[in-house]
């Protein structure tokens, strides 16, 4: 039985990392600004401490200590709208938290410290693209959310001087639970979904089961450091995926969504709707890692399956 620290446990991708550490007899420390509303959500089996403010403290020592590992989900969404204030705390709880969380690995005396910190990242690193394929040698973009997951990467790869650091560079999730896929499905179910922007944009899809398939083989390869992109093999284009959604569903799918509707109804994150990127995951496949869900379609009737 390993000892797993998760922060941002609560969220989609941490509950459903919870359940699956739980299912295969592991212990699961759950890091959370609300220790009491984090055991109501994960249940009595996960022992929880309380950060109550990540941005001007840090987390209990005591939460980390003993540990094997220290999962980092913590984050405000990305999927708001991006005011200047929302701006500031999308940036803030993933550059000052992280700081933050490894400044108390630092403190931790070395045999007490965790052997990983597997650290989620973004896609958005590489910034809008073209159609060429981005892998983890690809340059860093310039837009707003390429300069939040540089500084996110920044403050987590200072803990590498301690111990093994794992970057995951997480796609578009695929789950019911929470993100694109939930926003999306009332329209495409009323039959008023269609692609968005044109559609010509790639998507860097990936189902939450692989998202957690990911985290735990991050967690176990020892050969897996710095960045990793934590998306499907298969990257489709905006109107591939509108029209794959659309015969999960049995609906129609070919109501264009324009650009400038959507920016006014997100403003600047909209950007990361109408704008794409190609990304593969190659670290992950050299390294020998298996998809559960590679292609769209089947991942999409699983998902939807769920819901």
């Amino acid at each position: 039985m390993r000892r797993i620290v998760i922060t941002g446990a609560t969220g989609t991708i941490g509950s459903a990392l919870s359940a699956a550490l739980l299912t295969r007899g592991d212990e699961v420390i759950a890091v959370s600004r609300n220790a009491e509303r984090a055991r109501t959500a994960l249940g009595d089996r996960v022992k929880t401490f309380t950060w109550a403010q990540p941005t001007q403290e840090p987390p209990p020592s005591e939460a980390l200590a003993g540990s094997d590992a220290v999962v980092h989900l913590l984050g405000e969404p990305l999927d708001q709208r991006w005011t200047e204030r929302a701006k500031a705390e999308i940036r803030d709880s993933r550059v000052l938290g992280t700081r933050s969380l490894v400044q108390t690995l630092e403190r931790l005396p070395a045999d007490a410290r965790p052997d990983v910190l597997v650290s989620q990242s973004a896609t958005g690193f590489y910034g809008p693209s073209d159609e060429r394929e981005l892998d983890e040698l690809a340059d860093a973009g310039s837009d707003f959310l390429a300069g939040v997951v540089r500084a996110w990467e920044a403050e987590a790869t200072a803990a590498m001087a301690m111990l093994r650091v794992a970057l995951m560079r997480t796609g578009v999730v695929l789950s019911t639970r929470g993100g694109a896929i939930a926003r999306m499905l009332p329209f495409f179910r009323l039959g008023i979904g269609g692609p968005v922007a044109g559609g010509h944009q790639y998507l860097s899809w990936i189902h939450l089961d692989d998202v957690v398939g990911g985290l735990l083989f991050a967690i176990e390869s020892a050969r897996l450091s710095g960045p990793a992109n934590l998306t499907a093999p298969e990257p489709v284009t905006n109107a591939e995926f509108s029209r794959a959604l659309g015969r999960a569903l049995n609906r129609p799918a070919a109501l264009p969504v324009p650009a400038p509707a959507l920016r006014l109804l997100y403003g600047e994150m909209a950007e990361v709707v109408t704008t794409g990127q190609r990304v593969v995951p190659q670290r992950l496949r050299e390294l020998g890692f298996e998809f559960r869900y590679p292609e769209l379609e089947p991942a999409l009737r699983d998902v939807l399956s769920k819901s």
